[in-house]
Protein backbone atom coordinates (compact mmCIF):
# COMPACT_ATOMS: atom_id res chain seq x y z
CA UNK A 1 0.00 0.00 0.00
CA UNK A 2 2.44 2.07 0.65
CA UNK A 3 4.95 1.56 -2.25
CA UNK A 4 1.44 2.46 -4.26
CA UNK A 5 1.09 5.64 -2.81
CA UNK A 6 4.56 6.69 -3.66
CA UNK A 7 4.61 5.08 -6.71
CA UNK A 8 1.23 7.62 -7.14
CA UNK A 9 3.79 10.58 -6.47
CA UNK A 10 6.19 9.97 -9.24
CA UNK A 11 3.43 9.41 -11.81
CA UNK A 12 2.04 12.96 -11.21
CA UNK A 13 4.86 14.14 -10.98
CA UNK A 14 5.39 12.56 -14.64
CA UNK A 15 2.29 14.27 -15.65
CA UNK A 16 3.27 17.21 -14.79
CA UNK A 17 6.58 17.72 -16.16
CA UNK A 18 5.95 16.01 -19.43
CA UNK A 19 3.98 19.48 -20.53
CA UNK A 20 6.73 21.49 -19.89
CA UNK A 21 8.79 19.16 -21.45
CA UNK A 22 7.17 19.69 -24.75
CA UNK A 23 6.66 23.00 -24.07
CA UNK A 24 10.48 23.73 -23.82
CA UNK A 25 11.15 21.62 -27.50
CA UNK A 26 8.73 24.39 -29.18
CA UNK A 27 9.84 27.33 -27.38
CA UNK A 28 12.50 28.34 -24.78
CA UNK A 29 10.92 29.68 -21.36
CA UNK A 30 12.30 32.48 -19.79
CA UNK A 31 14.33 32.42 -16.44
CA UNK A 32 11.60 33.61 -14.52
CA UNK A 33 8.96 31.32 -15.75
CA UNK A 34 11.22 28.08 -14.92
CA UNK A 35 11.21 29.05 -12.03
CA UNK A 36 7.92 29.84 -11.30
CA UNK A 37 6.93 26.21 -12.52
CA UNK A 38 9.15 24.97 -10.03
CA UNK A 39 7.76 26.58 -7.16
CA UNK A 40 4.46 25.04 -8.72
CA UNK A 41 5.57 21.29 -8.51
CA UNK A 42 7.24 22.16 -4.93
CA UNK A 43 3.68 22.75 -4.16
CA UNK A 44 2.09 20.14 -5.74
CA UNK A 45 4.76 17.67 -3.63
CA UNK A 46 3.69 18.85 -0.56
CA UNK A 47 0.08 19.01 -0.78
CA UNK A 48 0.25 15.62 -2.26
CA UNK A 49 2.41 14.29 0.95
CA UNK A 50 0.10 16.02 3.29
CA UNK A 51 -3.16 13.92 1.68
CA UNK A 52 -0.72 11.00 1.58
CA UNK A 53 -0.12 11.62 5.78
CA UNK A 54 -4.58 12.48 6.19
CA UNK A 55 -5.34 9.06 4.61
CA UNK A 56 -2.07 7.06 6.76
CA UNK A 57 -3.38 8.49 9.94
CA UNK A 58 -7.10 7.48 9.53
CA UNK A 59 -6.46 3.98 8.36
CA UNK A 60 -4.44 3.83 11.83
CA UNK A 61 -0.52 3.17 9.96
CA UNK A 62 2.04 4.44 11.88
CA UNK A 63 4.96 3.92 9.64
CA UNK A 64 5.94 1.90 6.33
CA UNK A 65 7.22 -1.92 6.48
CA UNK A 66 10.87 -1.87 6.07
CA UNK A 67 13.29 -4.43 5.02
CA UNK A 68 16.76 -2.55 5.40
CA UNK A 69 19.16 -2.36 8.09
CA UNK A 70 16.71 -1.05 11.05
CA UNK A 71 14.50 -3.80 10.51
CA UNK A 72 17.67 -6.19 10.51
CA UNK A 73 18.98 -4.45 14.17
CA UNK A 74 15.93 -4.98 15.23
CA UNK A 75 15.86 -8.97 14.94
CA UNK A 76 17.39 -11.50 16.82
CA UNK A 77 20.87 -12.16 16.66
CA UNK A 78 20.55 -15.25 14.89
CA UNK A 79 17.49 -14.42 12.62
CA UNK A 80 20.03 -11.33 11.23
CA UNK A 81 22.49 -14.47 10.41
CA UNK A 82 20.52 -16.63 8.70
CA UNK A 83 18.99 -13.34 6.68
CA UNK A 84 22.40 -12.24 6.00
CA UNK A 85 23.68 -15.47 4.07
CA UNK A 86 20.42 -15.76 1.88
CA UNK A 87 21.21 -15.50 -1.48
CA UNK A 88 19.83 -11.70 -2.52
CA UNK A 89 16.91 -12.95 -5.00
CA UNK A 90 15.88 -15.13 -1.80
CA UNK A 91 15.13 -12.13 0.67
CA UNK A 92 12.02 -11.28 1.49
CA UNK A 93 10.15 -8.58 0.00
CA UNK A 94 8.64 -5.91 2.17
CA UNK A 95 5.46 -7.57 4.03
CA UNK A 96 1.90 -5.82 3.61
CA UNK A 97 1.12 -3.35 6.38
CA UNK A 98 -1.96 -5.34 8.38
CA UNK A 99 -4.08 -3.72 11.05
CA UNK A 100 -2.93 -4.95 14.32
CA UNK A 101 -4.09 -8.06 15.78
CA UNK A 102 -6.17 -7.66 18.77
CA UNK A 103 -7.94 -9.30 21.74
CA UNK A 104 -7.36 -12.76 23.42
CA UNK A 105 -5.55 -14.31 20.02
CA UNK A 106 -2.99 -11.70 19.35
CA UNK A 107 -2.12 -11.38 23.21
CA UNK A 108 -1.55 -15.52 22.96
CA UNK A 109 0.42 -15.77 19.60
CA UNK A 110 2.51 -12.95 20.21
CA UNK A 111 5.11 -13.99 22.41
CA UNK A 112 5.27 -17.65 20.43
CA UNK A 113 9.09 -18.70 19.84
CA UNK A 114 10.16 -21.25 17.28
CA UNK A 115 13.61 -22.76 17.81
CA UNK A 116 15.28 -25.54 16.39
CA UNK A 117 18.70 -27.03 17.20
CA UNK A 118 20.88 -29.79 15.47
CA UNK A 119 23.69 -31.46 17.65
CA UNK A 120 25.79 -34.13 15.62
CA UNK A 121 29.43 -35.53 16.26
CA UNK A 122 32.19 -37.56 15.11
CA UNK A 123 34.58 -39.77 17.62
CA UNK A 124 36.75 -42.36 18.32
CA UNK A 125 37.87 -44.95 20.73
CA UNK A 126 41.09 -45.69 21.39
CA UNK A 127 40.35 -49.06 22.63
CA UNK A 128 38.44 -49.90 19.28
CA UNK A 129 35.52 -51.31 20.98
CA UNK A 130 32.94 -54.20 19.53
CA UNK A 131 29.98 -52.75 17.94
CA UNK A 132 31.77 -49.27 18.09
CA UNK A 133 29.91 -48.74 21.92
CA UNK A 134 31.60 -46.01 24.52
CA UNK A 135 30.36 -47.19 27.87
CA UNK A 136 29.30 -44.28 30.36
CA UNK A 137 28.32 -41.79 27.99
CA UNK A 138 24.77 -40.24 27.95
CA UNK A 139 25.05 -38.99 24.37
CA UNK A 140 28.56 -39.52 22.38
CA UNK A 141 27.64 -43.17 22.55
CA UNK A 142 29.09 -44.31 19.46
CA UNK A 143 32.88 -44.31 18.55
CA UNK A 144 34.13 -44.31 14.42
CA UNK A 145 30.48 -42.95 13.52
CA UNK A 146 29.04 -39.83 11.79
CA UNK A 147 25.90 -39.79 14.31
CA UNK A 148 22.90 -37.86 14.89
CA UNK A 149 22.93 -36.89 18.48
CA UNK A 150 19.87 -34.93 18.67
CA UNK A 151 17.58 -32.71 16.03
CA UNK A 152 14.92 -30.61 18.46
CA UNK A 153 11.89 -28.14 17.98
CA UNK A 154 11.40 -25.73 20.80
CA UNK A 155 8.00 -24.29 20.71
CA UNK A 156 7.17 -21.63 23.81
CA UNK A 157 4.82 -18.60 24.69
CA UNK A 158 5.92 -17.61 27.87
CA UNK A 159 4.46 -15.72 30.40
CA UNK A 160 4.23 -12.43 30.55
CA UNK A 161 3.29 -10.56 34.71
CA UNK A 162 4.59 -7.51 34.12
CA UNK A 163 2.25 -6.82 31.36
CA UNK A 164 -1.12 -9.10 32.43
CA UNK A 165 0.06 -12.58 30.93
CA UNK A 166 0.14 -15.03 33.52
CA UNK A 167 0.28 -18.54 31.31
CA UNK A 168 2.45 -19.77 29.37
CA UNK A 169 3.48 -22.90 27.86
CA UNK A 170 6.54 -24.84 26.01
CA UNK A 171 6.66 -27.90 24.36
CA UNK A 172 10.05 -29.56 23.01
CA UNK A 173 10.64 -32.29 20.28
CA UNK A 174 13.43 -34.41 20.24
CA UNK A 175 15.08 -37.20 17.68
CA UNK A 176 18.16 -38.65 17.25
CA UNK A 177 20.16 -41.23 19.55
CA UNK A 178 19.56 -38.80 22.88
CA UNK A 179 16.23 -40.20 23.14
CA UNK A 180 17.00 -43.71 23.67
CA UNK A 181 18.98 -42.29 26.30
CA UNK A 182 16.15 -39.67 27.58
CA UNK A 183 13.49 -42.79 27.29
CA UNK A 184 14.87 -45.48 25.99
CA UNK A 185 13.16 -48.89 27.62
CA UNK A 186 10.63 -50.34 29.92
CA UNK A 187 13.44 -49.53 32.81
CA UNK A 188 12.28 -46.33 33.29
CA UNK A 189 9.09 -45.73 31.27
CA UNK A 190 6.48 -48.72 31.21
CA UNK A 191 5.55 -47.36 27.34
CA UNK A 192 8.37 -45.39 26.25
CA UNK A 193 7.41 -45.04 23.06
CA UNK A 194 4.57 -43.27 23.36
CA UNK A 195 6.77 -40.23 24.77
CA UNK A 196 9.87 -40.96 23.44
CA UNK A 197 9.75 -37.89 20.93
CA UNK A 198 8.64 -35.45 23.73
CA UNK A 199 11.32 -34.24 25.85
CA UNK A 200 9.20 -31.51 27.47
CA UNK A 201 5.70 -30.28 27.37
CA UNK A 202 4.22 -28.44 30.12
CA UNK A 203 2.38 -25.27 31.24
CA UNK A 204 2.81 -22.57 33.52
CA UNK A 205 0.91 -19.97 35.60
CA UNK A 206 1.59 -17.34 37.59
CA UNK A 207 0.17 -16.47 40.43
CA UNK A 208 -0.48 -12.86 41.85
CA UNK A 209 1.74 -14.06 45.42
CA UNK A 210 3.88 -11.82 46.79
CA UNK A 211 6.56 -11.57 44.32
CA UNK A 212 5.19 -14.11 42.04
CA UNK A 213 4.12 -17.85 42.62
CA UNK A 214 5.35 -19.92 39.63
CA UNK A 215 3.59 -23.24 39.01
CA UNK A 216 4.49 -25.61 35.92
CA UNK A 217 2.28 -28.75 35.31
CA UNK A 218 3.37 -31.29 32.77
CA UNK A 219 6.90 -32.81 32.08
CA UNK A 220 9.67 -31.28 32.27
CA UNK A 221 13.63 -31.77 32.22
CA UNK A 222 15.06 -32.19 35.71
CA UNK A 223 17.14 -29.45 38.02
CA UNK A 224 18.90 -31.91 39.53
CA UNK A 225 22.24 -32.03 38.60
CA UNK A 226 24.12 -28.80 36.99
CA UNK A 227 24.53 -29.93 33.39
CA UNK A 228 21.65 -30.07 31.13
CA UNK A 229 19.78 -31.49 27.24
CA UNK A 230 21.11 -28.64 25.24
CA UNK A 231 24.56 -28.90 24.23
CA UNK A 232 25.37 -25.34 23.40
CA UNK A 233 24.27 -24.19 26.76
CA UNK A 234 27.00 -26.47 28.30
CA UNK A 235 30.60 -26.38 29.65
CA UNK A 236 31.51 -29.06 27.58
CA UNK A 237 30.43 -31.45 24.57
CA UNK A 238 30.03 -34.77 26.35
CA UNK A 239 27.79 -34.92 29.77
CA UNK A 240 29.33 -36.02 32.98
CA UNK A 241 29.01 -39.02 34.72
CA UNK A 242 26.51 -37.33 37.30
CA UNK A 243 24.54 -36.08 34.46
CA UNK A 244 24.23 -39.56 33.10
CA UNK A 245 23.59 -40.86 36.42
CA UNK A 246 21.00 -38.74 38.07
CA UNK A 247 17.32 -37.91 36.66
CA UNK A 248 16.67 -36.46 33.00
CA UNK A 249 12.79 -35.55 33.39
CA UNK A 250 10.20 -36.10 35.62
CA UNK A 251 5.98 -35.34 35.18
CA UNK A 252 4.03 -33.53 37.78
CA UNK A 253 3.60 -30.35 39.32
CA UNK A 254 6.36 -27.74 40.15
CA UNK A 255 6.50 -24.29 42.41
CA UNK A 256 8.48 -21.63 42.16
CA UNK A 257 8.89 -18.97 44.62
CA UNK A 258 11.51 -16.11 44.49
CA UNK A 259 11.70 -14.88 48.01
CA UNK A 260 13.31 -11.82 47.38
CA UNK A 261 16.27 -10.84 44.55
CA UNK A 262 18.49 -13.20 46.58
CA UNK A 263 16.50 -16.41 47.38
CA UNK A 264 14.26 -18.65 45.62
CA UNK A 265 12.46 -22.02 46.94
CA UNK A 266 11.37 -24.98 44.98
CA UNK A 267 8.93 -27.86 45.06
CA UNK A 268 7.98 -30.78 42.74
CA UNK A 269 5.85 -33.46 43.35
CA UNK A 270 6.31 -35.77 40.17
CA UNK A 271 5.29 -39.33 39.44
CA UNK A 272 8.90 -40.48 39.25
CA UNK A 273 12.31 -40.08 38.32
CA UNK A 274 11.90 -40.86 34.45
CA UNK A 275 8.38 -41.99 34.55
CA UNK A 276 5.81 -39.75 32.36
CA UNK A 277 3.39 -42.88 33.34
CA UNK A 278 4.02 -43.99 36.98
CA UNK A 279 5.37 -47.52 38.23
CA UNK A 280 3.83 -47.35 41.64
CA UNK A 281 1.90 -45.05 43.47
CA UNK A 282 4.32 -43.16 45.65
CA UNK A 283 4.82 -39.67 44.73
CA UNK A 284 8.05 -38.74 44.85
CA UNK A 285 9.08 -34.89 46.27
CA UNK A 286 11.68 -32.58 45.88
CA UNK A 287 12.58 -29.53 48.16
CA UNK A 288 15.02 -27.25 47.03
CA UNK A 289 16.49 -23.57 46.80
CA UNK A 290 18.73 -21.06 44.87
CA UNK A 291 20.65 -18.54 46.43
CA UNK A 292 22.41 -15.81 44.59
CA UNK A 293 23.84 -13.41 46.66
CA UNK A 294 25.69 -11.93 43.37
CA UNK A 295 24.73 -11.65 40.17
CA UNK A 296 28.29 -13.83 39.49
CA UNK A 297 27.60 -16.40 42.56
CA UNK A 298 24.79 -18.81 42.30
CA UNK A 299 24.22 -21.72 44.55
CA UNK A 300 21.88 -24.74 44.32
CA UNK A 301 20.53 -27.17 46.95
CA UNK A 302 18.16 -30.11 46.47
CA UNK A 303 16.80 -33.10 48.30
CA UNK A 304 14.86 -35.46 46.23
CA UNK A 305 12.76 -38.59 47.75
CA UNK A 306 11.23 -40.95 45.15
CA UNK A 307 10.54 -44.47 45.22
CA UNK A 308 11.42 -46.48 42.29
CA UNK A 309 10.25 -49.73 42.32
CA UNK A 310 7.45 -50.55 40.35
CA UNK A 311 4.50 -52.38 41.82
CA UNK A 312 3.41 -53.95 38.30
CA UNK A 313 4.61 -55.74 35.51
CA UNK A 314 4.00 -54.74 32.08
CA UNK A 315 3.87 -58.06 29.57
CA UNK A 316 4.16 -56.29 25.99
CA UNK A 317 4.34 -59.90 24.25
CA UNK A 318 1.35 -61.60 25.96
CA UNK A 319 -1.44 -62.41 23.77
CA UNK A 320 -4.11 -63.81 26.43
CA UNK A 321 -7.39 -62.25 27.67
CA UNK A 322 -7.05 -62.75 31.43
CA UNK A 323 -4.93 -59.86 32.49
CA UNK A 324 -6.22 -56.58 32.75
CA UNK A 325 -4.04 -54.12 29.97
CA UNK A 326 -3.85 -50.55 29.67
CA UNK A 327 -4.52 -49.53 26.01
CA UNK A 328 -3.90 -52.68 24.68
CA UNK A 329 -0.68 -53.48 26.57
CA UNK A 330 -1.07 -56.16 29.46
CA UNK A 331 0.30 -55.89 32.93
CA UNK A 332 0.24 -57.80 36.14
CA UNK A 333 1.02 -57.13 39.92
CA UNK A 334 4.13 -57.73 41.76
CA UNK A 335 3.57 -60.49 44.21
CA UNK A 336 5.05 -58.12 47.99
CA UNK A 337 6.58 -55.27 45.95
CA UNK A 338 9.73 -53.48 47.29
CA UNK A 339 9.58 -50.08 48.66
CA UNK A 340 12.92 -48.70 49.34
CA UNK A 341 12.99 -45.15 49.09
CA UNK A 342 15.39 -43.20 47.12
CA UNK A 343 17.17 -40.59 48.28
CA UNK A 344 18.98 -37.63 46.05
CA UNK A 345 21.53 -34.91 48.22
CA UNK A 346 22.46 -32.53 44.99
CA UNK A 347 24.23 -29.28 45.37
CA UNK A 348 26.05 -27.13 42.51
CA UNK A 349 27.49 -24.04 42.75
CA UNK A 350 28.59 -21.58 39.61
CA UNK A 351 30.81 -18.86 40.13
CA UNK A 352 31.95 -15.89 36.63
CA UNK A 353 35.33 -14.96 37.95
CA UNK A 354 35.45 -12.28 35.44
CA UNK A 355 33.92 -11.65 31.95
CA UNK A 356 36.48 -14.40 30.64
CA UNK A 357 36.71 -16.71 33.10
CA UNK A 358 34.44 -19.02 35.10
CA UNK A 359 34.15 -21.52 37.16
CA UNK A 360 31.52 -24.57 38.81
CA UNK A 361 31.42 -27.14 41.83
CA UNK A 362 28.89 -30.22 41.63
CA UNK A 363 28.55 -32.47 44.74
CA UNK A 364 25.99 -35.29 45.06
CA UNK A 365 24.98 -38.01 47.24
CA UNK A 366 23.08 -40.73 46.31
CA UNK A 367 21.27 -44.08 48.25
CA UNK A 368 18.52 -45.92 47.71
CA UNK A 369 17.37 -49.09 48.75
CA UNK A 370 15.37 -52.06 47.73
CA UNK A 371 13.17 -52.90 50.71
CA UNK A 372 13.32 -50.19 53.97
CA UNK A 373 15.40 -52.89 55.91
CA UNK A 374 17.73 -54.11 52.65
CA UNK A 375 21.72 -52.87 52.88
CA UNK A 376 21.68 -49.76 50.91
CA UNK A 377 23.20 -48.84 47.28
CA UNK A 378 24.86 -45.50 47.13
CA UNK A 379 26.84 -43.14 44.79
CA UNK A 380 28.54 -40.21 45.89
CA UNK A 381 30.41 -37.79 43.38
CA UNK A 382 31.39 -34.67 42.84
CA UNK A 383 33.21 -32.27 39.59
CA UNK A 384 34.54 -29.08 38.73
CA UNK A 385 34.64 -27.60 36.02
CA UNK A 386 36.92 -24.01 34.51
CA UNK A 387 36.11 -22.21 30.69
CA UNK A 388 38.65 -19.52 29.28
CA UNK A 389 37.61 -16.93 26.98
CA UNK A 390 40.02 -16.89 24.59
CA UNK A 391 38.96 -14.71 22.32
CA UNK A 392 35.64 -13.47 20.85
CA UNK A 393 35.21 -16.71 19.20
CA UNK A 394 37.09 -19.33 21.13
CA UNK A 395 37.26 -20.73 24.22
CA UNK A 396 38.71 -23.49 26.09
CA UNK A 397 37.28 -25.83 29.08
CA UNK A 398 37.68 -28.79 31.30
CA UNK A 399 36.15 -31.01 33.69
CA UNK A 400 37.49 -33.13 36.10
CA UNK A 401 35.15 -35.90 37.80
CA UNK A 402 34.97 -38.76 40.75
CA UNK A 403 32.39 -40.89 40.95
CA UNK A 404 32.24 -43.95 43.84
CA UNK A 405 29.62 -46.31 42.97
CA UNK A 406 28.70 -48.76 45.65
CA UNK A 407 26.66 -51.59 44.77
CA UNK A 408 26.40 -51.03 41.49
CA UNK A 409 23.53 -48.56 41.34
CA UNK A 410 25.11 -46.64 38.62
CA UNK A 411 27.21 -48.84 36.74
CA UNK A 412 26.63 -52.16 37.83
CA UNK A 413 29.22 -52.91 39.44
CA UNK A 414 30.90 -51.82 42.62
CA UNK A 415 34.23 -49.43 41.25
CA UNK A 416 35.20 -45.92 41.22
CA UNK A 417 35.51 -44.15 38.19
CA UNK A 418 37.62 -40.70 37.81
CA UNK A 419 37.05 -38.67 34.18
CA UNK A 420 38.72 -35.99 32.49
CA UNK A 421 37.73 -33.90 29.55
CA UNK A 422 39.15 -30.80 27.92
CA UNK A 423 37.19 -29.16 25.49
CA UNK A 424 37.82 -26.33 22.84
CA UNK A 425 34.87 -24.34 21.45
CA UNK A 426 35.13 -21.91 18.14
CA UNK A 427 31.78 -19.93 17.03
CA UNK A 428 31.62 -20.07 13.33
CA UNK A 429 28.67 -17.54 13.25
CA UNK A 430 26.07 -16.52 15.58
CA UNK A 431 23.80 -19.99 15.78
CA UNK A 432 26.81 -22.67 15.05
CA UNK A 433 29.34 -23.62 16.90
CA UNK A 434 32.17 -26.85 16.99
CA UNK A 435 33.73 -27.86 19.61
CA UNK A 436 37.10 -30.76 19.67
CA UNK A 437 37.23 -32.95 22.68
CA UNK A 438 39.64 -35.54 24.45
CA UNK A 439 38.24 -37.15 27.23
CA UNK A 440 39.26 -40.02 29.39
CA UNK A 441 37.95 -42.17 31.76
CA UNK A 442 39.08 -44.68 34.16
CA UNK A 443 37.94 -47.43 36.58
CA UNK A 444 40.31 -48.81 39.66
CA UNK A 445 38.78 -52.17 37.74
CA UNK A 446 38.80 -53.76 34.17
CA UNK A 447 35.08 -52.21 33.09
CA UNK A 448 35.77 -50.51 29.48
CA UNK A 449 35.21 -52.17 26.19
CA UNK A 450 37.65 -53.46 24.16
CA UNK A 451 37.90 -54.97 20.37
CA UNK A 452 38.16 -58.33 21.89
CA UNK A 453 34.84 -60.01 23.38
CA UNK A 454 35.21 -59.97 27.27
CA UNK A 455 38.46 -58.41 27.31
CA UNK A 456 38.48 -55.45 29.54
CA UNK A 457 40.69 -52.27 30.11
CA UNK A 458 40.78 -49.47 33.24
CA UNK A 459 40.52 -46.89 30.97
CA UNK A 460 38.84 -45.61 27.53
CA UNK A 461 40.26 -42.82 25.72
CA UNK A 462 37.93 -41.03 23.02
CA UNK A 463 38.52 -37.97 20.82
CA UNK A 464 35.64 -36.07 19.15
CA UNK A 465 34.48 -33.59 17.36
CA UNK A 466 30.40 -31.87 17.78
CA UNK A 467 28.67 -29.80 15.25
CA UNK A 468 25.86 -27.67 16.58
CA UNK A 469 23.47 -25.33 14.72
CA UNK A 470 20.42 -23.42 16.43
CA UNK A 471 17.98 -20.72 15.54
CA UNK A 472 14.51 -19.57 16.53
CA UNK A 473 13.86 -16.00 18.12
CA UNK A 474 14.19 -17.71 22.14
CA UNK A 475 17.58 -16.03 23.07
CA UNK A 476 19.68 -16.99 26.04
CA UNK A 477 19.88 -20.89 27.69
CA UNK A 478 17.32 -22.89 26.22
Amino acid sequence: MYALRTGTIAIALLVSWAPWGRAQEKTEESSAQLSKRVSELAALVQRLQARVDELESKAGISAPVSTGTAAVEAAPAASAQASATQPPATQPAAAPVLPQTTGVLGGILGGTTVNFLFDGYYGFNFNNPIGRVNLLRAYDVSSNAFSLNQADVIVENAPDPANGKRFGLRLDLQFGQATATLQGNPSNEPRPDVYRNIFQAYGTYVFAVGNGLTVDFGKWASSLGMEGNYTKDQINYSRSLLFYFLPFYHMGARVNYKVNDVVSLNYWITNGTQQTEPFNGFKDQMFGFVIQPRKTISWTVNYYLGQEHPDVEFLPNYTGTSLPTEQGLAFQPIPNPPSGKLHIFDNYLTWQASQKLSFAWEGDYVIERLYTNSAPQHVTGTALYARYQLAPKFAIAARTEYVSDRGGLFTGTTQDVKEQTFTAEQVIANGLLVRAEWRRDASNHPYFLTDQLDVLKKEQNTATLGVVWWFGGKQGVW
